[in-house]
């Protein structure tokens, strides 16, 4: 027997702002919403993540976060497709040298855009 991940839960001090722009950034849907919670998640199934209202705001680094993959563009363009949908860039102490690009949510929860796209990994 093992674990399946179902979803990821992200705390949010303004649940649908978040959840907007996960949905924008990843191109997901909306799954299931209450007065505290909104699950979104790929539109063929599998894991997701569950927006849940928290009463503070952000305040430090986050210890979990996504890294993306641009898919069907660069990494530039990618970031600045995010960056219009209310991503900002974020340093974490990454410095100059790294492939990725680190960015954070309307809320400030980071998440990297990494340097090869899905059609540049091997077997694409």
């Amino acid at each position: 027997m093992t674990a399946t991940i179902a979803a990821l839960a992200l705390d949010a001090h303004d649940p649908r702002r978040v959840a907007d722009f996960w949905l924008a950034a990843l191109d997901w849907a909306e799954l299931d919403v209450d007065d505290s919670v909104i699950s979104i998640g790929p539109r063929d199934g599998g894991p997701g993540i569950d927006v849940i209202r928290v009463p503070e705001p952000k305040t430090v680094k986050n210890r979990l976060h996504p890294d993306l993959r641009a898919d069907g563009s660069t990494q530039a363009e990618e970031v600045e497709r995010l960056i219009s949908l209310g991503a900002v860039r974020a340093d974490v102490g990454q410095g100059t040298d790294v492939s990725w690009v680190v960015l954070a949510d309307p809320e400030g929860n980071e998440f990297c855009v990494l340097s090869r796209s899905v059609q540049d990994l091997p077997g694409s």
